[in-house]
C-alpha cells in the first residue's frame, strides 16, 4: 500500500482493494523519450485504492492530484477496455458520483477487479 493511503486512513478503515498503473504505459512516446524514467516514476507514484468507506486514487509527486469519494456517493463505476486491454488486463475507469461528478482514469491494471471490488461494498 502506497504512503499516501497509509497517512490518510481514518479509523476504522482498511484497504479492500488496490491496483496500479499498467506496464504498458512504458510503451508511451513519453516513456519513449525519456528511457522510460517518467513512465516508471508515474507508475511509482500513483496510488488506486479502494477501502471499505471510500476510493482514494492518487496521481503525482510534485504536482499532485487526489480523487477521494465516499462510497455511498458514487452511483457507478464504469469500466473501458480495448481489445488489447482485455487481452492484458488493463483500460480506464470512469468514477460517475452524484451530482454528475466524473472522473476517468486511464491504463489501470484490473480494471474489472476495481469494479468488482467496489460493487462488493455498495
Amino acid at each position: 500500500m502506497g504512503s499516501y493511503v497509509n497517512k490518510h486512513l481514518i479509523s476504522n478503515e482498511n484497504v479492500v482493494f488496490e491496483t496500479k498503473l499498467h506496464w504498458v504505459i512504458f510503451f508511451s512516446l513519453k516513456s519513449v523519450f525519456t528511457l522510460t524514467i517518467y513512465a516508471w516514476l508515474e507508475r511509482w507514484l500513483s496510488e488506486y485504492v479502494i477501502t471499505n468507506r471510500r476510493i482514494i486514487i492518487k496521481t503525482g509527486f510534485i504536482a499532485r492530484n487526489t480523487f477521494e469519494m465516499n462510497l455511498s456517493k458514487i452511483e457507478s463505476v464504469n469500466v473501458e477496455q480495448s481489445i488489447m486491454g482485455r487481452i492484458l488486463n488493463y483500460g480506464s475507469i470512469t468514477i460517475i458520483g452524484s451530482g454528475g461528478t466524473r472522473e476517468t482514469f486511464h491504463n489501470i491494471a484490473h480494471p474489472l477487479e476495481f469494479r468488482k471490488s467496489f460493487q462488493e461494498l455498495c
